[in-house]
């Protein structure tokens, strides 16, 4: 899979080369990314400690693509690490869906990168993987993940009630969204402002 190429990001799948800089940017960010994200399974190793987990992270989510479930892209400013964006849980059939998740290194936050991440990974999922939707979803108290739709004004559809478990507690999301119709009206305007 080749990458993904923005304005001043590159997106692409990580390898077990990128092990130590991953670890360095989890390390030190451990403060701001755990609070959002699901408990760690007890008993397994941890990829930010073990580079053997990394290794098997990293070849789960090559088999991922390779099946079309998943595709998983590590997010490069300047050729260094800075966090992760990922499309899952990949629907076929009349469903046509998936979700978008993303997370960035809290000293690169605020400069725009990760909008401009979510717009390159839009135009890849509608425009060669011809998926018909992509969800966001959003813990509400989470005003950096949601002034990345915000400032690509996506469509808000609601909050979805004890939707996540989420550091060990059932939390509320709201849940944004752009279809593949949305995308064609918006294409121009998005990679515009964000990708060209």
């Amino acid at each position: 899979m080749s990458a993904l190429i923005g304005r001043r990001v590159v997106l692409r799948p990580l390898t077990l080369g990128d092990f130590e800089a991953w670890r360095e940017v989890r390390r030190h960010n451990v403060d701001w990314l755990t609070k959002w994200e699901p408990q760690r399974i007890p008993g397994h190793p941890d990829p930010v400690e073990d580079r053997d987990a990394f290794a098997v992270r990293c070849s789960a989510r090559q088999r991922e693509r390779q099946l079309g479930t998943a595709y998983g892209f590590g997010v490069f400013v300047d050729g260094t690490f800075a966090g992760e964006i990922n499309i899952s849980s990949v629907q076929r059939g009349p469903f046509q869906s998936a979700y978008v998740g993303y997370w960035i290194d809290e000293r690169q936050a605020g400069h725009g990168y990760t909008p401009e991440a979510v717009v390159a990974l839009c135009r890849y999922a509608f425009e060669e993987l011809f998926l018909h939707r992509l969800q966001v979803s959003i813990i509400p108290r989470n005003r950096a993940s949601r002034r990345v739709v915000e400032k690509l004004d996506l469509r808000c559809e609601g909050l979805a009630e004890r939707y996540l478990e989420i550091n060990g507690v059932w939390e509320d999301h709201l849940r944004f969204a752009i279809t593949a119709e949305e995308w064609e009206t918006r294409r121009l305007e998005l990679t515009d402002a964000w990708l060209i």
